[in-house]
């Protein structure tokens, strides 16, 4: 059966979800039925369904009310059971204390306050539970999200979104980009998130790095272009800066304890 763009998705998140996060959280904290797991920004809802058919007892939090929508439907579809609201994360009051784990994958980048927004994790987590955090560096070869771009040519280009603000826009107008996309990946620049800017404002919040690993190629890369998985070695991981630009995605696991 054919499946639309928002099943596809689906599918390929869950995909990710079931052969890297799980096993990766779930050396850090065990996955098992019952277990409480939240996801800020879960989108259309695929990086959970591999914790709902885990038994896991799972909620999903977009702000964007069509995302809720696909994803109590794909749920719904595929026999899956979880919780999902269309809301702020910072207005989730009735859930504080409820979690063991929380999900947070390719959002943090868009967040301008990120210190904020991980204090308001803390709130949701039961005592000794765990964040599990991914993101692209800022300064990694697409870590501008420029593949959103409609131009074929811009959507390929690496590295673009590294040019003063001014030049970058000025190319996205002359690539013919509609002004709510230049809006989009100029609100991306200015809410970038390098290593070491998400390293500082964990600790400034009380989390404590579990543990970092670092991607050379993006997990989520085999489903989406036949690549396998590579991490970033050791020696390079340790070197500020330009482990930003080699980091296709960056994995920790945080502690609600400073």
């Amino acid at each position: 059966m054919q499946q639309d763009a928002s099943e596809k998705y689906f599918n390929e998140l869950a995909t990710t979800s079931r052969e890297c996060f799980l096993p990766y959280i779930d050396k850090f904290i065990k996955i098992a039925p019952g277990m409480r797991v939240l996801e800020a920004g879960c989108g259309v809802g695929g990086n959970l369904l591999p914790f709902a058919e885990a038994g896991c007892w799972t909620v999903g939090v977009d702000i964007a009310e069509w995302k809720i929508g696909e994803a109590e439907r794909l749920f719904s579809k595929y026999g899956a059971k979880g919780s999902f609201i269309a809301s702020d994360f910072f207005s989730l009051n009735d859930l504080e204390g409820n979690f063991d784990l929380i999900i947070c994958h390719d959002v943090i980048e868009h967040i301008a306050d990120k210190e904020s927004f991980l204090g308001e994790m803390k709130k949701y987590l039961k005592a000794g539970g765990a964040v599990f955090m991914a993101f692209p560096a800022w300064q990694m070869p697409f870590g501008g999200h420029q593949q959103m771009c409609s131009s074929k040519i811009l959507s390929r280009l690496p590295f673009i979104h590294l040019l003063p603000a001014g030049l970058y826009r000025k190319l996205l107008e002359r690539g013919g980009e509609t002004p709510s996309k230049i809006s989009a990946l100029m609100e991306i620049k200015e809410t970038k998130c390098p290593v070491e800017t998400f390293e500082s404002v964990a600790a400034k919040a009380g989390m404590r790095i579990a543990d970092r690993t670092l991607w050379l190629v993006n997990p989520h890369y085999k489903v989406k272009f036949g690549l396998m998985p590579v991490k970033l070695p050791g020696f390079l991981s340790a070197v500020p800066v330009l482990r930003d630009f080699l980091s296709t995605s960056c994995f920790y696991i945080l502690g609600n304890d400073a």
